[in-house]
């Protein structure tokens, strides 16, 4: 030790250099792990945050308390084994649906709030700026309902995605579609109706690329601005186009407004098969629900799968005491995001960013411990999972149902849409 160096000041020393390096010292005692979990909790996608915060508290009860009847990461035994029983405390931050407050709020969770990782954030445009900027303190980013595929081909380290992106849900709808027509149904023209940022934008780019690899014409492809006050000049095109199949990719404010100017003006699509995101949401369907009997959404997520994985049930329910509302798409991911990224913390029994890192690089979680229908969870170099199997669902009688894959499905799919 240097002279006049105390070993408080040494141990002070010790911290500002780990905070200047955006890094976190190891323990080898019980402690606490902050995570920082950045959605939007204000403006008119503010209940997307409110679940998502109860889908993580869910997720923080199981980790951080005893639940031995749950065959899920974390579950059996109170906090993080490899880091001497540490728990884990979250720490909330708004990005208002805005990329640049996304990326400042990110900034200060790591500087302000010391988090070791973050995990967000609903709108893959938030994202976006959001890893650049984990990236760059070397925190690892655990995106856990952000679907665009640009978002793990941009060469990050820090960057993983335990669930499926829109290339892999879009491909599912197209298997879909042809096995619709192997059994003598019509499908021949689509119309694609997208919002304007990258959620939109790649999945309408997805969407056009399987449409010419597999036969389909696309007879309206219509990208509109997101939040727009009125769709109706949209609309009547989708209306004159009338394909087969209407293909939104909306979130939840923009997809009631257009399901209502579609009743206004008097067009029932015969099918809707949309890229979740608003249509998976319950404010839709407490808003509009009457005139959506029979869409399909794709998803990541079935209550249905409590019959072959019993944990998904009892998980329900500890979700549903907190929120009022079962699991959905987006609040599964948000919930089995925390535990990924929580094992992957165990698993490096450190809190270090790099460390995490690798963990998670080289994690492996069967798919039999997880609440989705997902083979596994194993990160690519990309920091995708592949394994995340999607499936569809169909909106009938007040609820979903799973419809497709057939080793999934517990209803066959009701096409046209009734009604």
């Amino acid at each position: 030790m240097k002279p006049g160096l105390t070993r408080r000041n040494a141990v002070a020393a010790t911290a500002a250099a780990f905070a200047a390096l955006g890094a976190r010292p190891s323990f080898g005692q019980a402690q606490e792990i902050v995570i920082g979990a950045l959605f939007q909790f204000s403006g008119a996608s503010a209940q997307i945050g409110v679940d998502a915060k109860h889908a993580i508290e869910t997720a923080l009860d199981i980790i951080n308390t005893d639940h031995p009847d749950l065959d899920l990461p974390l579950a059996k035994g109170a906090g993080l084994p490899g880091l001497g029983g540490a728990k884990i405390r979250m720490v909330y931050a708004d990005h208002q649906g805005d990329p640049q407050k996304g990326r400042s709020e990110a900034e200060r969770v790591i500087t302000q709030e010391k988090v070791s990782a973050v995990i967000g954030t609903y709108q893959s445009a938030v994202a976006a700026t959001v890893s650049q900027t984990t990236e760059r303190y070397q925190v690892p980013f655990l995106s856990s309902d952000n679907s665009s595929p640009s978002l793990h081909r941009r060469g990050l380290k820090y960057y993983f995605r335990p669930a499926a992106h829109d290339e892999m849900f879009s491909k599912a709808m197209f298997d879909f579609f042809d096995a619709l027509r192997k059994q003598g149904k019509k499908i021949e023209t689509l119309a694609l109706f997208h919002e304007d940022t990258i959620f939109g934008t790649d999945s309408a780019n997805a969407q056009t690329a399987l449409a010419k690899e597999r036969g389909y014409k696309i007879v309206a492809d219509i990208r509109y601005r997101s939040n727009s006050p009125s769709l109706t000049a949209e609309v009547l095109q989708l209306k004159t186009a009338d394909a087969d199949v209407l293909m939104p990719s909306s979130y939840t404010t923009d997809a009631i407004l257009l399901v209502k100017t579609m009743a206004d003006i008097g067009y029932k699509p015969k099918n809707i098969v949309a890229q979740d995101a608003g249509f998976s949401e319950k404010a839709l369907y407490d808003a509009v629900g009457q005139h959506l009997e029979g869409v399909i959404s794709r998803g990541s997520f079935s209550l249905d799968l409590a019959q072959k994985r019993p944990s998904v049930g009892k998980v329900n329910a500890l979700f549903k005491a907190r929120s009022g509302k079962d699991l959905n798409d987006l609040t599964s991911r948000q919930l089995m995001g925390l535990l990924v990224l929580a094992a992957g913390i165990d698993a490096a029994k450190s809190a270090e960013g790099p460390k995490v890192r690798d963990a998670l690089s080289a994690l492996v979680i069967p798919g039999s411990q997880t609440i989705m229908p997902w083979s596994q969870v194993k990160f690519g170099p990309d920091g995708q999972n592949n394994d995340a199997n999607p499936v569809l669902l169909q909106y009938l009688g007040g609820k979903f149902v799973t419809i497709f894959p057939a080793e999934t499905a517990v209803s066959e799919a009701k096409w046209p849409m009734p009604g």
